[in-house]
This record gives structure tokens, sequence and C-alpha cells, in this order.
């Protein structure tokens, strides 16, 4: 989190990391579309000729709190292909939480694991411990046929820490909710570390209010159990 006392900004990464052609484009996109007008800027998406990102996808969204600071959160996405590995490393750079879209079909279970591995070794490389980013997995794509099932999702979330959401994000499905759970987890690593609600008066329900507007927010639920590397 990036500071500004004199402005009373606080500025804020969030980066959408996973492999090539997983969603994180779409998911970026989505969310322009579905989040309140007052509260999100203009989308910056940066495409090559095979429409596959080229540099990064930029969503900015702000908010107002009641003790006069302004909030700015930063919504990046980094390329998936292989020969784009110095530029994840550079979006990852101090970064405060992170969403992997993991590309929910059966087969990509290999390219799943190796973005997963390249996220947490590039976090380290960045003087960053993969284990203090609040990180949330997104298994998308998962209204094609060759989807993963429901037992094989249930695995992946017996497996590990990361709460885990289900989502066609080409539908606009599950793109809110994985949001919503991610920024329930920055709050929680904000207010421990920074002590953020006796610091600048910015307590949970005002926090998720200002990134979301007059809509329901669920809590972590069952549809976000743990899960293990994507």
């Amino acid at each position: 989190m990036q500071i500004n006392s004199s402005s009373k900004e606080l500025t804020l990464k969030i980066v959408y990391y996973g492999p090539a052609l997983s969603g994180k484009t779409t998911n970026v996109e989505r969310l322009h579309h579905m989040l309140h007008p007052d509260r999100r800027g203009r989308l910056m998406v940066l495409d090559t000729k095979g429409d596959r990102t080229l540099f990064f996808d930029l969503l900015p969204v702000h908010f107002e709190t009641r003790s006069g600071f302004r909030v700015k959160m930063k919504l990046y996405t980094v390329p998936g292909q292989v020969m784009h590995e110095s530029t994840r490393k550079i979006v990852l750079a101090g970064c405060d939480a992170i969403c992997f879209v993991a590309d929910g079909q059966k087969e990509m279970h290999a390219q799943n694991n190796e973005a997963f591995s390249g996220m947490q070794k590039n976090l380290r490389a960045n003087g960053l411990d993969p284990a203090s980013v609040p990180t949330v997995i997104q298994f998308n794509k998962l209204d094609l046929p060759n989807a993963l099932s429901e037992r094989a999702l249930a695995q992946y979330a017996a497996a590990g820490s990361e709460p885990i959401f289900k989502a066609a994000a080409i539908r606009g499905e599950g793109v809110m909710e994985t949001l919503q759970g991610l920024m329930s987890l920055l709050w929680t690593r904000l207010n421990r570390d920074y002590d953020f609600q006796r610091r600048f008066g910015v307590d949970r329900n005002e926090f998720m209010h200002g990134v979301f507007g007059p809509v329901e927010v669920p809590v972590l639920h069952e549809a976000a159990r743990p899960a293990g590397g994507a």
C-alpha cells in the first residue's frame, strides 16, 4: 500500500495472474461493466493481434472515505505467455493482493500449476512472501464441456489455504464474487499490518461498500473454501 499523507490518498495494487487465455482480461472487462460508474475509471486494454494481453490491462477503482481519505485501487492483469516472464515479474512488484485465474478445463492442469509456481517465484524475486499476500483462486471456464468436475474442485479445495471461486467469466458469473472475496481478505491484511481501521477510520463495511457500492457483499462461505495451488 502506498500512503500519501499530504493528499490523504491510499493506493492499492491488485493483480490478476494466471496462464495464457485463462480469462484474466475477461474478468477485468466484466468488472468494468459491473462496478458502479462512480467507482471505476477508464479501462486500459493493450492487446496483441492474437487478442492476448501484451503488457497489462489496468482498471482503476476509487472511492472516498468518511474520514476524508481517497482510496485508489489499480486492478492489473499480466500476460500469460512464456516469453513475457519479465513483464509478469514487473507487474507483481509492490502488489497488495492477487487473484489467480486458473483455466478450469481438465487438460490445463499442468499450465495452471506452472503459472502458480511462477507467480510464487516472481513474488519472492520482488521481496514478497507469497504466504503474506492475500490471494484467491478462481477456476474459470467452468461452463465448458471439458471443465473440472465438482469432485475435482473439492479436491483442490482441500489441498491448500487460498479461498477458491468458481466462474464462467465470459458470462459474468463468479466475477464479482471473486473480487468481493479478495477484497475481504485484503481488508483483513490491511487492518492487521497497517492498523487500517484505527489509523484511517475505515472499517470493513465501509471498505467493501466503497469498492462495490450498494450491493450485497457475501462473506467467504462454502463456495470459497481453502484451496491449493491451481
